[in-house]
This record gives C-alpha cells, sequence and structure tokens, in this order.
C-alpha cells in the first residue's frame, strides 16, 4: 500500500515537488560541470604523455609533472638501444619561447620538439600522420586550433619565436595547454628555436615503445635497475600521466584552489537540495498527519515518504544527466577541458540521492512525536 500510495501523492502534487526536483537537477549538474572542469584543467598538464603513443617515459629523476621536465644524460639512450626488446626509441623536447604573431601580439609559448615521422610516438594521438609530415619542412610548427586567435595567426601565416621566423603549417586538436600555448615543432627546429635545447644531446624525455605487450614489466626492471648509475626515472605512461595531475590538483596553489571551490560548489548544491526537499516534505505534513489519524503507523509513513523521495531524486538526476552532457557537448565546442567520467557521475548521484533521502526523513521528524489531530486543525 505505502509504495503506491507515495507514487499517487506525488503525482496529485507535482507542483510541489517541482522546486524539490529542479533543485536535485541543479545540485547534480553543479557536482558534475565542477569536478568535470577540475579534471579537464589539471588533466591538461598530462597532454604531453596522454597524447603519445609510448610504453615507457625516461626521465630527469624526482619530476613532479610531464610539463616540468629537465634535460637529462644523453647516455640514458644507450642503455634503450641495447634491449632488443625495445622497438623504437624517440627523444621528446620542451623548451619555451616568446611568440610574436603575424598581425601583432605576442605571448609565450611552449616548445614542443617531436619526431616527425609518420609513425612517430610524440602525441601521436594530436598529430595524426598526414599534419606530423608537414613538419619535416624547416621552421615549420603547429599550434591547437583553439589558440589561433591568441597567436594572432592563421594557418600559413608566418610568425617569430624568439626572434626566429616560423611558419605554422597546420593545427592540433586537444592539444590545448592550461595557462600557456603549446607550439609543436620538429626536433630539429625546436633546437633552432630554443637555445636551451639547441645542443644535440640535449633531450627533456625519450620515450620508448616495447615490441611485446608481455615484455613491459622485465624491461621495466631492466631499466630501473641501470637508472641508479645513469642518473634518470622511468615511468609507464599511466604512472606519469597520474604523477602529472596529482601534482597540479594537490600540490600546486591553483589546483588547491579549484578543489576549494568545488568542494563549496558541492555543498551548495547539497545545502539547497536538502533544504529544498525538506521544504516540500514538510508542505505535505497535513497529508501525513491524516495517514497517521487513519491508522497508518509511523514506518509505513517512513516508506512513502523514501518512496518519494527518491522519485524526486530519480527524476532530479535524469534532468541534472541531461544538462550535464549538454555542458559537455558545449565545453567540447568551445575546447573547454573538460573531462566527464562515468565515476564522477555516478559519485555525484549517489550524494544527491542520499540528500534527498535524508531530507525527506527530516523533515517527518516533527510527526514523530505530534498528535495527529492538533496537525490537523
Amino acid at each position: 500500500m505505502a509504495v503506491p500510495l507515495a507514487r499517487r501523492i506525488l503525482l496529485h502534487e507535482w507542483r510541489r515537488f517541482l522546486p524539490a526536483t529542479i533543485s536535485v537537477a541543479f545540485s547534480g549538474v553543479l557536482m558534475i560541470v565542477q569536478g568535470a572542469l577540475l579534471l579537464g584543467i589539471v588533466g591538461a598538464n598530462a597532454l604531453y604523455v596522454t597524447q603519445s603513443g609510448a610504453d615507457f617515459w625516461i626521465g630527469f629523476p624526482g619530476t613532479q609533472s610531464a610539463d616540468l621536465g629537465r634535460a637529462i644524460d644523453p647516455g640514458i639512450a644507450a642503455d634503450l638501444y641495447m634491449d632488443p626488446r625495445i622497438g623504437r626509441v624517440e627523444a621528446l623536447l620542451l623548451g619555451s619561447g616568446d611568440w610574436r604573431g603575424a598581425r601583432g601580439g605576442g605571448t609565450s609559448v611552449t616548445l614542443v620538439g617531436i619526431a616527425p615521422r609518420l609513425d612517430g610516438l610524440g602525441l601521436m594521438k594530436a598529430v595524426p600522420p598526414e599534419v606530423r609530415a608537414l613538419l619535416q619542412e624547416p621552421g615549420a610548427v603547429l599550434v591547437d586550433e583553439s589558440d589561433l586567435d591568441k597567436l594572432v595567426t592563421d594557418v600559413g601565416q608566418k610568425a617569430e619565436i624568439n626572434g626566429h621566423l616560423v611558419r605554422v603549417v597546420g593545427t592540433t586538436r586537444n592539444l590545448r595547454a592550461m595557462g600557456g600555448v603549446n607550439v609543436v615543432a620538429s626536433l630539429s627546429t625546436a633546437r633552432s628555436l630554443d637555445p636551451a635545447i639547441a645542443t644535440p644531446d640535449s633531450v627533456t624525455y625519450y620515450l620508448a615503445k616495447v615490441l611485446e605487450p608481455q615484455d613491459i614489466a622485465a624491461v621495466r626492471r631492466h631499466l630501473a635497475s641501470a637508472a641508479g648509475r645513469t642518473r634518470f626515472e622511468i615511468w609507464t605512461s599511466a604512472e606519469l600521466a597520474g604523477l602529472s595531475v596529482r601534482y597540479w590538483l594537490l600540490e600546486s596553489g591553483a589546483g588547491i584552489g579549484f578543489v576549494f571551490a568545488t568542494v563549496i560548489a558541492m555543498l551548495v548544491g547539497t545545502l539547497i537540495t536538502s533544504q529544498t526537499l525538506m521544504a516540500a516534505v514538510a508542505a505535505s505534513i497535513t497529508q501525513y498527519a491524516t495517514l497517521r489519524a487513519l491508522g497508518v503507523s509511523f514506518p509505513e509513513l517512513r516508506k512513502i515518504v523514501i518512496e518519494q523521495s527518491g522519485w524526486v531524486g530519480a527524476a532530479g538526476l535524469a534532468m541534472g544527466l541531461v544538462c550535464s552532457l549538454l555542458a559537455a557537448a558545449l565545453a567540447s565546442l568551445n575546447d573547454i577541458p573538460f573531462e566527464l567520467r562515468a565515476s564522477m557521475m555516478l559519485f555525484s548521484a549517489a550524494v544527491v540521492l542520499s540528500v534527498a533521502l535524508v531530507a525527506g526523513l527530516l523533515a517527518l521528524r516533527r510527526l514523530r512525536h505530534a498528535d495527529p489531530a492538533a496537525l490537523l486543525r
């Protein structure tokens, strides 16, 4: 009896519960969007890793994030080339420069030097083979399509980096940096643009691809045994990407600030949901009192309220899911870093639904010891 009665009351009094449903949707969207923006922004610092195709990254020991790499001993390459289980080894350079656009303006950029071969490992997901081939031209560079306006330069136009002439031959996608601008070039072009990485033995990372996936663990152990001798550290792609995200999320001032803002947003959304739903349940207190007067026990009444709160929460979460997907689509169209994860959506749904159920039960506290006849007056 309790469940059908709960649904009938909810359908009959839908106007009373509509604000609570909207508040649940708002709370869910707020949590999901804040969390997706947080992951997207801090994840931008791991793009060099996630957009590449290497099994291992070899870099300076103690590196805190992929974008903070430093030059390593070129002798490391000998250990990599001598291992027959490693099929390919490539260098990746990180430098810096001062950009002067074709139509004026200027900004600081990060130079990313990669091997221009068509099957190169560095940024293989962000730079398809047909675009990578364009980097074989001396002075050719690629920029993310979302940064063209910031650089005041169009594809095909020339610009300057550190006083050296370059030409934008194409664009990348999903390589937008968190704060600055990524400019992709071949290894030789990158060295000609930044004196800090100009020497042939200057390498920020070595990228390695193992021939057989089952050999990855063994190769890792072999390289780790040589790390103390030649001063380097080895990470899998997943390890270095996770390291980068954790550093910017938990150790940088910007990450901590954004985490704090996300927590505040979650608390505000939770508070709004609980208060709105409690008000909706409290407004129906007369109906509940009538049921008490008719002999409905308090446990049965609690089931009715739980059922109503559950339906309100489910309807609100469905609305919130649709709005979150629309937000993700808008973010994608505007090249906004937005990482929508199923785990985050499930966590937000669990929090909001739990708040809805608890809020409904809290609103019934005044009915437990109250005289139904007094409530009906």
